[in-house]
């Protein structure tokens, strides 16, 4: 049983909060209660979910001596040695074709974008992530190529609004994930992570600074932009930047003022403004773009 849970933990459960971006498509599509939609958006998330845990198992093992030295990473199970490297692979293998599988089982376009992640993710582990800037660009990417799977799966375009949005709001995220691992590792950051050599919090400051205002701008002129009033059918979308501000804000304060951002993931689901924050503005959107309130 230990064994096991081990392995599950291995997988990186938690970080699949991360793929339901893949149901933006079916939301802001007005066909989230749509159950053929919905069962394909249903089977791309579980499969993305697969690839995913495969792709962590691997970098996994391609940074076990690097996360050894890490305060917080040295307790993931194969740096600890409670996963072994043949039991990490197989799984990984077993993972990876099963998300595949569900690609396939989908369509030709959702396989291709399951691949891009795949190539996308292999680059930025033995390249990308020691190059500065480069590097918060391709985990960029990973979020895209979720947004773009969605929309495949239920054949529906996505909007260059969506796109935009989620490219900034990653960088931003990128950003301060960044911040924390300098501010944490201190002068010994480039011993885990190449790129941290060529940063300086001054520097990510600047960025973050950058991409906050950007997030904020983008989704702001989103709700208000003419052909998306005339989509949904309403002028109220804007009701819903206060929730966005807000989040940015308390990500913004719980980086600075209390120095986590190590894992976003981890802050969406235990910070309980944040959280609340989140379930508000998804309340609120559902209900604009649905109900037209």
């Amino acid at each position: 049983m230990t064994k096991l849970l081990d392995l599950i933990r291995a997988m990186r459960i938690k970080q699949w909060i991360k793929n339901l971006l893949v149901f933006a498509a079916l939301a802001f599509s007005e066909n989230l209660f749509a159950k053929h939609q919905l069962l394909k958006s249903g089977l791309c998330f579980i499969g993305f979910c697969l690839l995913a845990s495969s792709v962590y198992l691997i970098n996994d093992l391609f940074d076990r001596e690097r996360d050894r030295l890490h305060p917080e990473k040295m307790n993931r199970p194969i740096a600890s040695g409670k996963v072994g490297m043949i039991e990490a692979i197989l799984l990984a293998l077993g993972l990876f074709l099963a998300g595949f599988g569900l690609a396939w089982k989908l369509n030709l376009a959702v396989f291709i974008i399951f691949a891009a992640y795949a190539v996308s993710n292999a680059i930025y582990s033995a390249w990308a992530k020691h190059i500065a800037i480069l590097d918060v660009f391709f985990v960029s990417l990973g979020f895209v190529l979720r947004i773009a799977a969605g929309g495949e799966a239920i054949g529906v375009e996505i909007s260059t609004w969506i796109i935009l949005c989620t490219i900034l709001g990653s960088l931003f995220l990128s950003f301060a994930k960044r911040r924390h691992e300098l501010n944490l590792k201190g002068e010994d950051a480039a011993s885990h992570r190449k790129s941290l050599a060529e940063y300086s919090p001054y520097f990510l400051d600047q960025m973050i600074a950058v991409t906050t205002a950007s997030t904020v701008m983008a989704y702001s002129l989103w709700t208000m932009w003419p052909s998306v009033v005339e989509k949904f059918h309403t002028k109220h979308l804007p009701w819903t930047i206060p929730f966005v501000c807000y989040g940015i804000f308390r990500y913004l304060y719980l980086v600075h003022q209390k120095g986590e951002g190590g894992d976003p993931t981890s802050m969406f689901l235990k910070d309980k403004p944040l959280f609340i924050n989140i379930l508000l503005w998804l309340v609120a959107a559902v209900a604009i773009v649905y109900w037209r309130i």
